[in-house]
Protein backbone atom coordinates (compact mmCIF):
# COMPACT_ATOMS: atom_id res chain seq x y z
CA UNK A 1 0.00 0.00 0.00
CA UNK A 2 1.07 3.66 -0.79
CA UNK A 3 -0.24 6.66 1.72
CA UNK A 4 0.70 10.34 1.95
CA UNK A 5 2.28 11.70 4.76
CA UNK A 6 0.37 12.46 7.30
CA UNK A 7 1.66 16.47 7.14
CA UNK A 8 -0.28 16.51 4.25
CA UNK A 9 -3.55 15.08 4.48
CA UNK A 10 -4.32 15.20 8.25
CA UNK A 11 -5.35 19.15 8.13
CA UNK A 12 -7.46 19.44 5.70
CA UNK A 13 -9.50 15.99 6.36
CA UNK A 14 -9.49 17.70 10.35
CA UNK A 15 -10.83 20.68 8.51
CA UNK A 16 -13.41 18.96 6.96
CA UNK A 17 -14.63 17.10 10.07
CA UNK A 18 -15.00 20.46 11.65
CA UNK A 19 -17.20 22.07 8.44
CA UNK A 20 -19.53 18.69 8.68
CA UNK A 21 -19.95 19.48 12.46
CA UNK A 22 -20.61 22.91 11.97
CA UNK A 23 -23.39 21.86 9.51
CA UNK A 24 -24.70 19.10 11.46
CA UNK A 25 -27.95 21.01 11.97
CA UNK A 26 -29.11 21.41 8.95
CA UNK A 27 -31.74 19.63 7.26
CA UNK A 28 -33.02 20.13 3.58
CA UNK A 29 -36.81 19.55 3.46
CA UNK A 30 -40.12 20.79 5.12
CA UNK A 31 -40.06 19.74 8.39
CA UNK A 32 -43.62 17.83 8.90
CA UNK A 33 -46.97 19.94 9.95
CA UNK A 34 -49.80 17.86 10.23
CA UNK A 35 -52.48 18.29 8.46
CA UNK A 36 -55.16 20.52 9.37
CA UNK A 37 -58.80 19.43 8.74
CA UNK A 38 -62.54 21.30 9.69
CA UNK A 39 -63.54 18.80 12.16
CA UNK A 40 -67.42 19.63 13.28
CA UNK A 41 -68.37 19.58 16.75
CA UNK A 42 -70.40 17.01 17.32
CA UNK A 43 -71.75 13.90 15.44
CA UNK A 44 -75.23 14.60 13.45
CA UNK A 45 -76.26 11.28 15.19
CA UNK A 46 -75.41 11.93 18.44
CA UNK A 47 -78.62 12.26 20.08
CA UNK A 48 -79.70 10.94 23.41
CA UNK A 49 -81.35 7.94 21.53
CA UNK A 50 -79.81 5.11 24.03
CA UNK A 51 -80.85 5.01 28.04
CA UNK A 52 -78.31 2.40 29.04
CA UNK A 53 -74.95 3.94 31.16
CA UNK A 54 -72.30 3.34 28.48
CA UNK A 55 -70.12 0.45 28.50
CA UNK A 56 -66.60 1.36 29.16
CA UNK A 57 -64.49 0.77 25.42
CA UNK A 58 -61.14 2.16 25.86
CA UNK A 59 -57.67 0.53 25.92
CA UNK A 60 -57.90 -1.13 29.33
CA UNK A 61 -60.98 -3.13 28.21
CA UNK A 62 -61.99 -5.13 25.91
CA UNK A 63 -64.88 -4.26 24.36
CA UNK A 64 -66.38 -7.48 23.19
CA UNK A 65 -66.69 -8.62 26.95
CA UNK A 66 -69.55 -6.18 27.18
CA UNK A 67 -71.66 -8.78 25.01
CA UNK A 68 -71.41 -10.79 28.24
CA UNK A 69 -70.62 -14.19 25.87
CA UNK A 70 -68.07 -16.29 26.74
CA UNK A 71 -67.88 -18.49 23.99
CA UNK A 72 -67.03 -15.26 22.36
CA UNK A 73 -64.50 -14.29 24.78
CA UNK A 74 -62.95 -17.46 23.65
CA UNK A 75 -63.13 -17.05 20.11
CA UNK A 76 -61.41 -13.64 20.58
CA UNK A 77 -58.38 -15.17 22.32
CA UNK A 78 -57.50 -17.82 19.72
CA UNK A 79 -58.28 -15.33 17.03
CA UNK A 80 -55.74 -12.77 18.19
CA UNK A 81 -53.36 -15.60 18.76
CA UNK A 82 -53.57 -17.75 15.70
CA UNK A 83 -55.38 -15.17 12.80
CA UNK A 84 -52.88 -14.92 9.85
CA UNK A 85 -54.26 -11.39 8.90
CA UNK A 86 -52.90 -10.52 12.32
CA UNK A 87 -50.00 -12.46 12.22
CA UNK A 88 -48.98 -11.24 8.43
CA UNK A 89 -49.38 -7.53 9.99
CA UNK A 90 -47.64 -8.13 12.89
CA UNK A 91 -44.50 -9.56 10.16
CA UNK A 92 -44.87 -6.52 8.55
CA UNK A 93 -44.49 -4.02 11.63
CA UNK A 94 -41.32 -5.95 12.20
CA UNK A 95 -40.17 -5.05 8.51
CA UNK A 96 -40.99 -1.33 9.34
CA UNK A 97 -39.04 -1.92 12.88
CA UNK A 98 -36.08 -3.38 10.48
CA UNK A 99 -35.86 -0.68 7.42
CA UNK A 100 -35.99 2.30 10.72
CA UNK A 101 -33.15 0.70 12.11
CA UNK A 102 -31.11 0.32 8.46
CA UNK A 103 -31.73 4.22 8.13
CA UNK A 104 -30.61 4.70 11.53
CA UNK A 105 -27.23 3.11 10.87
CA UNK A 106 -26.64 5.79 8.21
CA UNK A 107 -25.34 7.94 11.18
CA UNK A 108 -22.55 5.87 11.60
CA UNK A 109 -19.11 4.97 10.23
CA UNK A 110 -18.30 1.87 8.72
CA UNK A 111 -15.61 -0.35 9.96
CA UNK A 112 -13.86 -3.20 8.09
CA UNK A 113 -10.66 -5.79 8.13
CA UNK A 114 -8.39 -6.85 5.81
CA UNK A 115 -6.11 -9.46 5.35
CA UNK A 116 -3.37 -10.75 2.43
CA UNK A 117 -0.35 -12.26 1.27
CA UNK A 118 1.06 -12.21 -2.46
CA UNK A 119 3.96 -13.66 -4.07
CA UNK A 120 4.90 -10.67 -7.37
CA UNK A 121 8.41 -10.35 -9.42
CA UNK A 122 9.08 -6.84 -10.16
CA UNK A 123 12.03 -5.73 -12.39
CA UNK A 124 12.48 -2.50 -10.68
CA UNK A 125 16.58 -2.09 -10.03
CA UNK A 126 16.29 -5.66 -11.26
CA UNK A 127 14.33 -8.46 -11.58
CA UNK A 128 13.01 -9.18 -8.09
CA UNK A 129 10.74 -11.94 -6.49
CA UNK A 130 9.37 -11.42 -3.54
CA UNK A 131 6.58 -11.96 -1.15
CA UNK A 132 4.37 -9.40 0.94
CA UNK A 133 1.95 -9.88 3.47
CA UNK A 134 -0.29 -7.18 4.46
CA UNK A 135 -3.05 -6.89 7.31
CA UNK A 136 -4.91 -3.40 8.05
CA UNK A 137 -8.73 -1.64 9.44
CA UNK A 138 -10.57 1.06 6.98
CA UNK A 139 -13.17 3.40 8.23
CA UNK A 140 -15.50 5.50 5.74
CA UNK A 141 -17.94 8.09 6.88
CA UNK A 142 -20.41 10.31 5.39
CA UNK A 143 -21.17 12.78 7.86
CA UNK A 144 -25.15 14.21 7.76
CA UNK A 145 -24.21 17.45 6.18
CA UNK A 146 -27.30 18.14 4.82
CA UNK A 147 -30.26 16.00 6.69
CA UNK A 148 -30.41 13.02 4.20
CA UNK A 149 -29.85 10.75 7.15
CA UNK A 150 -32.09 12.31 9.49
CA UNK A 151 -34.42 12.64 7.27
CA UNK A 152 -34.43 8.64 6.13
CA UNK A 153 -34.47 8.26 10.04
CA UNK A 154 -37.88 10.07 10.40
CA UNK A 155 -39.33 8.56 7.41
CA UNK A 156 -38.31 5.01 9.37
CA UNK A 157 -39.65 5.93 12.61
CA UNK A 158 -43.20 7.34 10.89
CA UNK A 159 -43.35 4.11 8.55
CA UNK A 160 -43.30 2.27 11.83
CA UNK A 161 -45.58 3.83 13.71
CA UNK A 162 -47.75 3.79 10.60
CA UNK A 163 -47.41 -0.48 10.55
CA UNK A 164 -48.16 -0.41 14.07
CA UNK A 165 -51.55 1.52 13.29
CA UNK A 166 -51.75 -1.20 10.97
CA UNK A 167 -51.53 -4.08 12.94
CA UNK A 168 -53.88 -2.77 15.28
CA UNK A 169 -56.01 -1.33 12.59
CA UNK A 170 -56.25 -5.12 11.39
CA UNK A 171 -56.52 -6.66 14.40
CA UNK A 172 -59.59 -4.21 15.14
CA UNK A 173 -61.30 -5.69 12.00
CA UNK A 174 -60.73 -9.43 12.86
CA UNK A 175 -62.22 -8.63 16.23
CA UNK A 176 -65.19 -6.80 14.75
CA UNK A 177 -65.93 -9.45 11.98
CA UNK A 178 -65.49 -12.50 14.18
CA UNK A 179 -68.34 -10.39 16.49
CA UNK A 180 -70.18 -9.86 13.95
CA UNK A 181 -70.08 -13.53 12.45
CA UNK A 182 -70.63 -14.71 16.08
CA UNK A 183 -73.25 -12.78 17.03
CA UNK A 184 -75.17 -13.74 13.60
CA UNK A 185 -74.57 -17.13 13.82
CA UNK A 186 -76.47 -16.64 17.62
CA UNK A 187 -79.45 -14.72 15.80
CA UNK A 188 -79.73 -17.58 13.25
CA UNK A 189 -80.18 -20.05 16.24
CA UNK A 190 -83.00 -18.02 17.76
CA UNK A 191 -84.26 -18.34 14.06
CA UNK A 192 -84.31 -22.00 14.23
CA UNK A 193 -85.58 -22.27 17.33
CA UNK A 194 -88.56 -20.15 16.76
CA UNK A 195 -88.98 -22.29 13.64
CA UNK A 196 -88.65 -25.03 15.70
CA UNK A 197 -91.45 -23.83 17.31
CA UNK A 198 -93.79 -22.77 14.67
CA UNK A 199 -93.52 -26.06 12.85
CA UNK A 200 -94.55 -27.83 15.96
CA UNK A 201 -97.38 -25.35 16.02
CA UNK A 202 -98.24 -26.14 11.97
CA UNK A 203 -98.02 -29.75 12.59
CA UNK A 204 -100.76 -29.48 15.20
CA UNK A 205 -102.63 -27.04 13.20
CA UNK A 206 -102.77 -29.80 10.01
CA UNK A 207 -103.53 -33.12 12.85
CA UNK A 208 -106.61 -30.42 13.95
CA UNK A 209 -107.76 -30.11 9.77
CA UNK A 210 -107.46 -33.43 9.64
CA UNK A 211 -109.49 -34.36 12.61
CA UNK A 212 -111.70 -31.42 11.36
CA UNK A 213 -112.38 -33.08 7.96
CA UNK A 214 -112.36 -36.66 9.08
CA UNK A 215 -115.71 -36.12 10.80
CA UNK A 216 -116.78 -33.81 7.78
CA UNK A 217 -116.60 -30.72 9.32
CA UNK A 218 -113.34 -29.15 7.32
CA UNK A 219 -112.56 -29.42 3.78
CA UNK A 220 -110.03 -30.98 2.01
CA UNK A 221 -109.03 -27.76 0.91
CA UNK A 222 -107.89 -26.72 4.77
CA UNK A 223 -105.93 -30.06 4.83
CA UNK A 224 -103.96 -29.10 1.74
CA UNK A 225 -103.55 -25.54 3.34
CA UNK A 226 -102.17 -26.82 6.55
CA UNK A 227 -99.92 -29.12 4.96
CA UNK A 228 -98.50 -26.65 2.68
CA UNK A 229 -97.65 -24.28 5.67
CA UNK A 230 -96.01 -27.05 7.36
CA UNK A 231 -94.17 -28.05 4.32
CA UNK A 232 -93.06 -24.41 3.64
CA UNK A 233 -91.93 -23.56 7.16
CA UNK A 234 -90.24 -26.90 7.37
CA UNK A 235 -88.16 -25.48 3.95
CA UNK A 236 -87.18 -22.46 5.20
CA UNK A 237 -86.04 -24.03 8.69
CA UNK A 238 -83.89 -25.94 6.67
CA UNK A 239 -82.51 -23.06 4.68
CA UNK A 240 -81.01 -21.44 8.08
CA UNK A 241 -78.52 -24.71 8.09
CA UNK A 242 -77.00 -22.99 5.29
CA UNK A 243 -76.56 -19.99 6.53
CA UNK A 244 -75.50 -21.44 10.15
CA UNK A 245 -72.45 -23.61 8.44
CA UNK A 246 -71.30 -20.70 6.12
CA UNK A 247 -71.30 -18.35 9.39
CA UNK A 248 -69.75 -21.00 10.91
CA UNK A 249 -66.36 -21.71 8.67
CA UNK A 250 -66.36 -17.87 8.65
CA UNK A 251 -65.63 -18.00 12.01
CA UNK A 252 -63.28 -20.75 12.28
CA UNK A 253 -60.78 -19.20 9.59
CA UNK A 254 -61.46 -16.19 11.72
CA UNK A 255 -59.29 -18.03 14.61
CA UNK A 256 -56.75 -19.79 12.80
CA UNK A 257 -58.46 -23.36 12.19
CA UNK A 258 -59.89 -25.42 9.60
CA UNK A 259 -63.52 -25.75 9.19
CA UNK A 260 -63.81 -29.21 9.03
CA UNK A 261 -62.10 -29.23 12.60
CA UNK A 262 -64.36 -26.71 13.83
CA UNK A 263 -67.96 -26.57 15.35
CA UNK A 264 -69.88 -24.29 17.72
CA UNK A 265 -72.78 -26.05 19.57
CA UNK A 266 -76.18 -24.38 18.94
CA UNK A 267 -77.29 -21.81 21.63
CA UNK A 268 -79.75 -23.50 24.53
CA UNK A 269 -83.63 -22.91 23.29
CA UNK A 270 -85.19 -20.11 25.12
CA UNK A 271 -88.33 -18.25 23.76
CA UNK A 272 -87.18 -15.29 25.42
CA UNK A 273 -83.20 -15.18 24.29
CA UNK A 274 -84.13 -12.91 21.71
CA UNK A 275 -85.80 -10.04 24.48
CA UNK A 276 -82.46 -10.66 26.67
CA UNK A 277 -80.29 -10.11 24.06
CA UNK A 278 -81.70 -6.76 22.87
CA UNK A 279 -81.91 -5.73 26.62
CA UNK A 280 -78.61 -6.52 27.26
CA UNK A 281 -77.36 -4.39 23.94
CA UNK A 282 -74.35 -2.46 24.69
CA UNK A 283 -74.79 1.73 24.27
CA UNK A 284 -70.81 2.69 22.54
CA UNK A 285 -70.16 5.86 23.84
CA UNK A 286 -69.06 7.92 20.49
CA UNK A 287 -67.14 10.63 21.43
CA UNK A 288 -66.48 13.59 20.31
CA UNK A 289 -65.61 14.05 16.33
CA UNK A 290 -61.94 15.30 17.09
CA UNK A 291 -61.59 11.87 19.46
CA UNK A 292 -62.03 9.97 16.42
CA UNK A 293 -58.21 11.61 14.91
CA UNK A 294 -56.50 9.68 17.54
CA UNK A 295 -58.73 6.80 17.97
CA UNK A 296 -59.16 5.15 14.77
CA UNK A 297 -55.50 2.94 14.04
CA UNK A 298 -56.53 3.58 10.25
CA UNK A 299 -56.29 7.23 10.56
CA UNK A 300 -53.38 7.17 12.59
CA UNK A 301 -51.80 4.59 9.35
CA UNK A 302 -52.89 7.62 6.98
CA UNK A 303 -51.82 10.25 8.93
CA UNK A 304 -48.28 8.88 9.45
CA UNK A 305 -47.76 7.86 5.90
CA UNK A 306 -47.93 11.78 5.35
CA UNK A 307 -45.22 12.37 7.41
CA UNK A 308 -43.44 9.36 5.98
CA UNK A 309 -43.97 11.12 2.64
CA UNK A 310 -43.00 14.29 3.91
CA UNK A 311 -40.00 13.72 5.23
CA UNK A 312 -38.77 11.83 1.30
CA UNK A 313 -38.96 15.36 0.19
CA UNK A 314 -35.96 16.47 2.49
CA UNK A 315 -34.12 12.85 1.11
CA UNK A 316 -35.17 13.77 -2.38
CA UNK A 317 -33.62 17.65 -1.76
CA UNK A 318 -30.46 16.70 0.03
CA UNK A 319 -29.39 14.55 -3.25
CA UNK A 320 -29.07 18.11 -4.78
CA UNK A 321 -25.58 19.20 -2.56
CA UNK A 322 -22.57 17.43 -2.40
CA UNK A 323 -21.67 14.27 -0.60
CA UNK A 324 -18.55 14.70 2.14
CA UNK A 325 -16.90 11.79 2.98
CA UNK A 326 -14.46 10.62 5.33
CA UNK A 327 -11.96 8.16 5.07
CA UNK A 328 -9.01 6.52 7.49
CA UNK A 329 -7.04 3.27 7.10
CA UNK A 330 -3.96 1.59 9.11
CA UNK A 331 -2.06 -1.16 9.67
CA UNK A 332 0.85 -3.57 8.44
CA UNK A 333 2.86 -3.96 4.96
CA UNK A 334 5.63 -6.17 5.05
CA UNK A 335 7.53 -8.26 3.15
CA UNK A 336 7.85 -10.94 5.86
CA UNK A 337 5.58 -11.73 8.70
CA UNK A 338 8.41 -11.30 10.88
CA UNK A 339 9.22 -7.88 10.07
CA UNK A 340 5.14 -7.05 10.34
CA UNK A 341 5.08 -5.14 13.29
CA UNK A 342 8.69 -2.89 13.00
CA UNK A 343 8.29 0.67 12.15
CA UNK A 344 8.95 0.87 8.25
CA UNK A 345 5.83 -1.62 7.86
CA UNK A 346 3.40 1.05 9.34
CA UNK A 347 1.07 2.21 7.53
CA UNK A 348 -1.98 4.63 7.50
CA UNK A 349 -3.77 7.15 5.60
CA UNK A 350 -6.73 10.08 6.19
CA UNK A 351 -8.25 11.22 3.24
CA UNK A 352 -11.48 13.86 2.90
CA UNK A 353 -13.47 13.60 -0.54
CA UNK A 354 -16.65 16.18 -1.66
CA UNK A 355 -18.67 15.01 -4.67
CA UNK A 356 -21.31 16.15 -6.23
CA UNK A 357 -23.63 16.00 -9.31
CA UNK A 358 -23.30 18.61 -11.85
CA UNK A 359 -25.37 17.23 -14.56
CA UNK A 360 -27.93 14.43 -14.70
CA UNK A 361 -30.80 15.18 -17.19
CA UNK A 362 -33.31 16.45 -14.64
CA UNK A 363 -33.39 13.17 -12.61
CA UNK A 364 -33.33 14.71 -9.31
CA UNK A 365 -36.21 17.43 -9.66
CA UNK A 366 -37.66 14.49 -11.23
CA UNK A 367 -37.11 12.77 -8.17
CA UNK A 368 -38.50 15.82 -5.84
CA UNK A 369 -41.44 16.39 -7.79
CA UNK A 370 -42.12 12.89 -6.99
CA UNK A 371 -42.06 13.01 -3.84
CA UNK A 372 -43.70 16.04 -3.18
CA UNK A 373 -45.95 14.17 -4.96
CA UNK A 374 -46.62 11.10 -3.36
CA UNK A 375 -46.86 13.53 -0.42
CA UNK A 376 -50.09 15.13 -1.83
CA UNK A 377 -51.50 11.90 -2.28
CA UNK A 378 -50.89 11.23 1.35
CA UNK A 379 -52.31 14.47 2.53
CA UNK A 380 -55.34 13.17 0.38
CA UNK A 381 -55.92 9.75 1.41
CA UNK A 382 -55.59 10.53 4.90
CA UNK A 383 -58.08 13.36 4.60
CA UNK A 384 -60.49 10.79 2.80
CA UNK A 385 -59.88 8.21 5.84
CA UNK A 386 -61.02 10.55 8.29
CA UNK A 387 -64.17 12.07 6.25
CA UNK A 388 -64.42 8.20 5.84
CA UNK A 389 -64.33 7.44 9.55
CA UNK A 390 -66.85 10.60 10.44
CA UNK A 391 -69.22 9.06 8.01
CA UNK A 392 -69.00 5.52 9.49
CA UNK A 393 -69.72 6.84 12.50
CA UNK A 394 -72.74 8.80 11.85
CA UNK A 395 -74.17 5.62 9.67
CA UNK A 396 -74.27 3.45 12.91
CA UNK A 397 -75.43 6.22 15.43
CA UNK A 398 -78.71 6.33 13.12
CA UNK A 399 -78.73 2.42 12.52
CA UNK A 400 -78.75 1.65 15.92
CA UNK A 401 -81.32 5.36 16.85
CA UNK A 402 -83.48 3.69 13.65
CA UNK A 403 -83.65 0.38 14.63
CA UNK A 404 -84.41 0.80 18.60
CA UNK A 405 -87.17 2.96 17.63
CA UNK A 406 -88.08 0.44 14.95
CA UNK A 407 -87.50 -2.53 17.20
CA UNK A 408 -90.40 -1.15 19.97
CA UNK A 409 -92.93 -0.78 16.82
CA UNK A 410 -91.95 -4.43 15.61
CA UNK A 411 -92.77 -6.20 19.21
CA UNK A 412 -95.98 -4.31 19.40
CA UNK A 413 -96.68 -6.01 15.93
CA UNK A 414 -95.79 -9.83 17.04
CA UNK A 415 -98.09 -9.40 19.75
CA UNK A 416 -100.66 -8.27 17.90
CA UNK A 417 -100.01 -11.01 15.36
CA UNK A 418 -100.05 -13.22 17.92
CA UNK A 419 -103.11 -12.49 19.47
CA UNK A 420 -104.65 -12.55 15.94
CA UNK A 421 -103.41 -15.80 15.35
CA UNK A 422 -104.86 -17.11 18.86
CA UNK A 423 -108.12 -15.96 17.97
CA UNK A 424 -108.58 -17.25 14.35
CA UNK A 425 -107.58 -20.98 15.52
CA UNK A 426 -110.89 -20.52 18.47
CA UNK A 427 -112.63 -19.33 15.55
CA UNK A 428 -111.80 -22.04 13.31
CA UNK A 429 -112.62 -24.79 16.10
CA UNK A 430 -115.85 -22.99 16.61
CA UNK A 431 -116.51 -23.00 12.92
CA UNK A 432 -117.29 -19.38 12.77
CA UNK A 433 -114.00 -18.88 10.51
CA UNK A 434 -112.61 -20.28 7.49
CA UNK A 435 -108.65 -22.20 7.57
CA UNK A 436 -107.93 -19.68 5.63
CA UNK A 437 -108.16 -16.75 8.20
CA UNK A 438 -106.01 -18.97 10.35
CA UNK A 439 -103.43 -19.21 8.02
CA UNK A 440 -103.21 -15.84 7.56
CA UNK A 441 -102.91 -15.20 11.11
CA UNK A 442 -100.25 -17.81 11.07
CA UNK A 443 -98.20 -16.20 8.61
CA UNK A 444 -98.45 -12.74 9.67
CA UNK A 445 -97.19 -13.91 13.44
CA UNK A 446 -94.37 -15.88 12.08
CA UNK A 447 -93.43 -13.08 9.48
CA UNK A 448 -93.40 -10.24 12.65
CA UNK A 449 -91.22 -13.01 14.77
CA UNK A 450 -88.70 -13.49 12.09
CA UNK A 451 -88.63 -9.71 11.43
CA UNK A 452 -87.96 -9.11 15.11
CA UNK A 453 -85.20 -11.61 15.40
CA UNK A 454 -83.53 -10.38 12.58
CA UNK A 455 -84.11 -6.37 13.91
CA UNK A 456 -82.09 -7.89 17.11
CA UNK A 457 -79.24 -9.42 14.85
CA UNK A 458 -79.38 -6.14 12.90
CA UNK A 459 -78.89 -4.34 16.12
CA UNK A 460 -76.29 -6.47 17.70
CA UNK A 461 -73.66 -6.10 14.00
CA UNK A 462 -74.20 -2.17 14.03
CA UNK A 463 -73.42 -1.90 17.58
CA UNK A 464 -70.32 -3.70 16.24
CA UNK A 465 -69.73 -1.49 13.59
CA UNK A 466 -70.08 1.23 15.74
CA UNK A 467 -67.23 -0.15 18.27
CA UNK A 468 -64.96 0.05 15.23
CA UNK A 469 -66.41 2.80 13.90
CA UNK A 470 -64.88 4.71 17.45
CA UNK A 471 -61.44 2.70 17.37
CA UNK A 472 -62.30 0.18 19.72
CA UNK A 473 -60.78 1.61 22.69
CA UNK A 474 -57.35 1.88 20.81
CA UNK A 475 -55.48 5.63 21.24
CA UNK A 476 -52.67 7.20 19.15
CA UNK A 477 -50.79 7.37 22.43
CA UNK A 478 -49.57 4.04 21.90
CA UNK A 479 -47.78 4.97 18.80
CA UNK A 480 -45.29 6.88 21.44
CA UNK A 481 -43.70 3.90 22.81
CA UNK A 482 -41.33 1.74 20.26
CA UNK A 483 -42.19 -1.00 21.51
CA UNK A 484 -45.69 -1.19 21.87
CA UNK A 485 -46.80 -2.42 18.76
CA UNK A 486 -44.38 -5.47 19.26
CA UNK A 487 -46.12 -6.52 21.74
CA UNK A 488 -49.43 -5.83 20.46
CA UNK A 489 -49.50 -9.34 18.92
CA UNK A 490 -50.38 -10.49 23.07
CA UNK A 491 -51.95 -7.37 22.95
CA UNK A 492 -55.86 -7.79 24.02
CA UNK A 493 -55.58 -11.98 24.66
CA UNK A 494 -54.13 -12.12 28.55
CA UNK A 495 -57.41 -10.90 30.28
Amino acid sequence: MNFSPPSRNLPGAILAAAVALALAGCAVGPDYVRPTMDVPAHYKESGPWKQAEPKQIDSNHNWWEAYGDATLNTLMQQANQANQNIAQAEAQYRQARAAADAARAGFWPTVGASAGTGRARTNTNGSNLGDSYTVGLQSSWEPDVWGSVRRSVEAGDAGTQASAANLAAARLSIQATLAQDYLQLRVTDLLKDLYARTTAAYARSLKLTQSQYAVGVALRSDVALAESQLKTAEAQAIDLQAQRSQLEHAIAILTGQAPAGFTLAAAPADPQMAAKMQANLPAIPAGLPSDLLERRPDIANAERNVAVANANIGVAKAAYFPALTLSASGGFNSASLAQWFDTPSRVWSLGAALAGTIFDGGLRRAHTAQAVAVYDAAVAQYKQTVLGGFQEVEDNLATLNVLDQESVAQGQAVKASQLAEQLALSQYRAGTATYLTVVTAQTLALSNERTLVQLVGRQLVASVALVKAVGGGWDASQLSQPDNAAQAKNNNTAN
